[in-house]
């Protein structure tokens, strides 16, 4: 449930080359973890990208590891906790739901850094960076969930599964995009997930899973 992709771009001219800073090239690190997973991300390769040289590099990391971690954290930063800020301003569970499914699914769309970072799940540093993010990601929709009047154990579930939802739309997205539906018919979609997903399981009106 990532956000616009942000693509690093070189600078113009050797002033704005001194101006790098560490976010500078974690952001470069990022954008190519998601175009060539983890071997991407080379120090000269991003240096040439980023308009720079290596010595730009060793003043802000020690190693092209710390890179990686500084990356990792942007992912988290930029596509999980901006996200979550920016529609929790909706007052409505139902309608911050649905708002944070149809950004999440339009990015996907575009970016592929989740794909390429559950490719590359082996990796110790990849590994713990993508169970910090799914637990914070299955855990805020599960609240959501609550707040819709599930119980918790059942919010939880619902999490998941909307989670879940998220990553084969996202997998199929890059992998076979011409299976899913487009413009307006990929809205009315998404709204018949969201449906499924908030439908009690009785098919009732919703007044059993109010919280006790």
């Amino acid at each position: 449930m990532d956000m616009a992709p942000q693509r690093a771009k070189a600078p113009r001219n050797s002033g704005a080359r001194q101006r790098l800073t560490a976010q500078d090239w974690a952001d470069a690190a990022l954008t190519a973890m998601g175009e060539g997973g983890l071997a991407a991300v080379a120090v000269e390769p991003l240096a040439a990208r980023l308009g720079t040289t290596k010595g730009s590099f060793y003043w802000h990391f020690t190693n092209r590891d710390a890179l990686i971690e500084a990356a990792l954290e942007r992912w988290e930063e930029v596509g999980t906790e901006a996200v979550i800020t920016e529609v929790a301003a909706e007052p409505d569970p139902g309608e911050r739901l649905r708002r944070l499914l149809l950004r999440a699914t339009s990015w996907s769309a575009a970016d592929p850094r989740d794909v390429s970072l559950l490719a590359t799940a082996a990796h110790p540093r990849v590994a713990a960076a993508l169970a910090r993010v799914t637990a914070r990601r299955i855990g805020y929709l599960a609240t959501l969930f609550a707040e819709l009047g599930f119980p918790e154990d059942e919010a939880g579930h619902r999490g998941l599964l909307a989670y879940t939802a998220y990553l084969g739309h996202t997998q199929l997205g890059h992998a076979v995009p011409q299976s899913l539906p487009a413009g307006a018919a990929r809205d009315r979609y998404l709204d018949g997930v969201i449906e499924t997903l908030v439908r009690p399981l009785n098919g009732g009106d919703g007044s059993e899973n109010e919280r006790t």
